[in-house]
């Protein structure tokens, strides 16, 4: 069923999300200070190209500079998958059928807006 859901996902705006995410983070290891940022953005990429059959995982330990990624995370690019994934979740709820792909979105919700600490396995 998981790669059924990934399928359909990646169909009906999974592919350009992660494509989209992906090539930003690319784009922001051009510079040096970015490139911390711009791995975590690829990595956020490939969580949105097959989310189901995953769960985002938290380290137990956060370092004070993850803190401080996360903030600048938020700051620059969060706030708007943030936004993103509120919208298309609030959206999908609306139907039966769009439930699943709902919780795809409360759970890539979570790791967009502070990501450095997260993993989704």
């Amino acid at each position: 069923m998981t790669l059924l859901g990934n399928i359909i996902w990646l169909i009906f705006g999974g592919f350009t999300a992660a494509f989209g995410t992906i090539t930003a983070g690319i784009a922001t290891c051009a510079t040096i200070i970015g490139i911390p940022i711009g791995l975590e953005q690829i990595s956020v990429g490939w969580s949105m190209a097959i989310p189901f059959g995953k769960e985002v995982k938290t380290q137990s330990d956060v370092s004070t500079l993850q803190t401080l990624l996360n903030i600048i995370w938020f700051v620059l690019f969060g706030w708007v998958l943030v936004l993103n994934h509120l919208l298309f979740g609030l959206l999908l709820t609306i139907t039966i059928v769009g439930i699943p792909f709902a919780q795809q979105h409360w759970k890539l919700l979570k790791l967009s807006a502070f990501p450095f600490g997260k993993t989704l396995e």
